[in-house]
């Protein structure tokens, strides 16, 4: 077994591709039905086995929450929905997937289910300096047996300090201090940023983007950060104003923040009463205010596209039902000689368990680990911002799917259900599945007598996380030859920056020169050079538990063959040359796709003696991508170390479940999972990996 991590960088595509050489093309052309009929009587789909990953139940949620609340007095728990920022209260209840030592048994053999337990994530509110904890519950359901436990990750902690204030908190505090400055801002930024708007100039405006930490002091728990001025509005990342403000946040009372410094035009102030007296002298020189007069609208619903009236675009159907079966309630599906489990967590989104390809399971685990995106810029926000995406829930964030766009109008369509603060979230329609047709063969060949020819469907599992202005597409791909693919594309609105020419010629040390972070797209906006880098966990099984990672390098050689003759020169030529990886590491894809990465078993062989295995290369249409692109980032400090490489292999370990978690941007220097120390330099060779 191999556990792969997969960290790839794309503006809008990822894509980990795993092809199968050994399974061959046969018995793959069966059509299935989402019933059987057993003596004229409809029999529903059931899966081989439960769901031992799937999350919890209503009324496993009802017991852990009475647990809590009645039984454990020690957490000093208040309601969710009645609790201030000041109060413990429980921000997510959510199934804890069992360790994969506890799930083969009885996946495999006749074992029982391995024990369930519900993990709790608390926000501890009720001190001078609040914090975020994981605890473990179980098992369930709930006996007397039952207890409540840290959850401890990979550097012994299961808490991490919240070091910065609800983000509702920073608007209304904005709104409040703005209303000081309101000539300032109607000055510096025009008086109506909205043509269309009859509000105030206060109103039109919200601090927008991540409220970056860029400045560390003596006292790790004293916070300064900066942040910018957006104009509100759905594309508000489009909508940025040149207008960047330090603030100290350190007081849990809002009223004790300070407004430190801020940064217009190209220049740095000490106040804003520096830069209110500044404005007020002549010569002072001002920026361009970023208008909304419409321009960032996604849809011009003024001016009908000349198209509009032709013929409808083609669609794709589905004459015969679908192909695949699924069993919802236990979230199994089977197409094709695949056959896999899926489910969803709040951060991480949907993850596929125990994938099998003709009876034999090929991966244990594929799913999500982080999202990243790594930003630059000439400015005090872009050049400190980094997003780790997970954070904000982007699992909870898969909003219902467009029949017809997102997915064909015959997919099936299935809803997520989390429990967050104490409430059922449900989003209906937010996973969906169906069979598709490329544009392509599988194969084809022409010879004298025939034309041989495959029609290339393939089974897709999709899903759409919106992330503020980002929405991410993930879809897992099943070809019929055994290949799994997985594609990520980004969409929404782009996160630009402000436009500064003065900050090309500012009065700083900083030598900064056109176009060097992004290009133009509007008069005063630019794109903002960032990376994004996706990470994966493919958890391989091929054979059995025990594999090992090889790479296998295309070189040129120069070699001399008894058929060339004493006079011939020695040939110049190519070979393959196989070089076992022994260690935990990490790697990077080879320039002119060089070398091959294959994961295989060393004792189980096909017929011609060939060892079996999987390639994992990366996926179609993006070419080679890259990692991260930034050395030892100073914003993410240790929260992100499988950034650093394209691929990982590790040695699997239960303690090790997660290369990253979602609350890692909350402290970068010491995250709860640090990736880099389960990088051990541990042999791999036919371990269970």
């Amino acid at each position: 077994m191999s556990i792969i991590w997969l960290s790839v960088t794309c503006v809008c595509l990822l894509a980990g591709f795993f092809s199968l050489p050994f399974s061959p093309l046969t018995d793959l052309a069966h059509h299935v039905d989402q019933i059987t009929l057993k003596e004229g009587i409809p029999v529903p789909f059931t899966a081989p086995k439960h769901n031992v990953w799937a999350d919890l139940k209503d009324d496993e949620v009802t017991s852990v929450l009475d647990f809590l609340h009645v039984h454990n007095p020690e957490l000093n728990l208040t309601s969710a929905k009645n609790a201030s920022s000041w109060q413990n209260s429980i921000q997510l209840l959510e199934a804890l997937a069992p360790p994969k030592s506890g799930a083969l048994p009885f996946l495999d053999e006749a074992g029982s289910a391995p024990a369930r337990y519900a993990r709790v994530v608390v926000n501890q509110g009720a001190s001078d300096f609040p914090s975020i904890c994981d605890y473990k519950v179980g098992p369930l359901p709930i006996t007397e047996g039952s207890k409540i436990e840290p959850l401890v990750y990979g550097n012994g902690q299961s808490c991490v300090d919240k070091p910065t204030p609800d983000f509702s908190e920073m608007t209304a505090w904005f709104s409040s201090a703005a209303e000081k400055y309101q000539d300032l801002l109607v000055d510096l930024l025009g008086s109506s940023l909205d043509s269309s708007s009859s509000t105030s100039i206060v109103d039109q405006l919200i601090l927008g983007g991540r409220m970056t930490r860029t400045q560390k002091t003596e006292d790790p728990r004293k916070i300064q950060l900066w942040t910018e001025v957006h104009t509100k509005s759905d594309a508000w990342s489009l909508l940025p104003q040149g207008f960047y403000l330090q603030l100290d946040v350190t007081s849990r009372n809002s009223s004790n923040w300070q407004l430190l410094k801020c940064f217009y035009n190209g220049k740095i102030y000490n106040s804003i009463e520096d830069l209110h007296n500044a404005s007020k002298v002549a010569g002072f020189a001002k920026s361009d205010p970023n208008i909304n007069d419409g321009w960032a609208d996604t849809v011009d619903f003024e001016t009908a596209n000349v198209h509009d009236n032709e013929a409808p675009a083609p669609v794709m159907v589905q004459p015969g039902g679908p192909r695949y079966k699924i069993d919802e309630a236990e979230q199994y599906v089977e197409w094709m000689g695949f056959e896999f489990y899926f489910t969803t967590r709040a951060a991480n989104a949907m993850a596929l368990y125990d994938i099998k390809f003709k009876g034999e399971r090929i991966m244990y685990e594929l799913g999500l680990q982080e999202a990243l995106a790594a930003y630059s810029g000439a400015n005090p926000m872009q050049s400190g911002q980094n997003w780790l995406d997970t954070y904000f829930g982007m699992g909870q964030l898969m909003f219902p799917l467009v029949r017809g766009y997102d997915c064909p109008a015959y997919a099936t369509y299935v809803a997520t259900n989390y429990s967050i603060k104490e409430e059922k979230w449900s989003n209906p329609d937010s996973i969906c599945i169906f069979e598709y047709t490329a544009d392509y063969p599988l194969q084809r060949h022409t010879t004298s007598r025939y034309v041989s020819i495959s029609r290339n469907t393939y089974l897709v599992v999709k899903s759409v996380s919106t992330v503020g202005n980002y929405d991410y597409t993930f879809e897992y791909m099943f070809y019929l030859d055994g290949t799994v693919e997985v594609k990520v594309r980004a969409s929404g609105y782009i996160f630009t920056a402000f436009y500064d020419a003065a900050s090309l010629t500012s009065d700083t040390s900083v030598t900064i020169t056109e176009d060097e972070y992004g290009y133009k797209v509007r008069d005063v906006v630019s794109g903002s050079m960032h990376d994004h880098v996706i990470n994966f966990k493919a958890d391989l099984d091929i054979g059995s538990t025990a594999n090992s990672l090889v790479r296998v390098d295309i070189e040129p050689t120069t070699k001399s063959y008894p058929w060339d003759g004493e006079l011939e020169s020695p040939r110049n030529t190519m070979h393959l040359a196989t070089v076992p990886i022994t260690q935990e590491g990490g790697f990077d894809w080879p320039r002119n796709s060089g070398s091959m990465y294959i994961v295989h078993d060393n004792h189980s062989v096909n017929a011609w003696g060939e060892k079996r295995g999987y390639r994992i290369v990366p996926g179609t249409g993006m070419g080679t991508p890259p990692h991260l692109t930034i050395l030892n980032s100073t914003g993410l400090e240790q929260a992100t170390n499988w950034a650093g490489h394209d691929l990982w292999v590790l040695k699997q370990k239960d303690t090790e479940p997660r290369s990253a978690h979602e609350r890692n941007v909350l402290n970068p220097g010491d995250p709860l999972v640090d990736f880099a120390k389960f990088v051990d330099d541990e042999d791999i060779v036919q371990e269970d990996l």
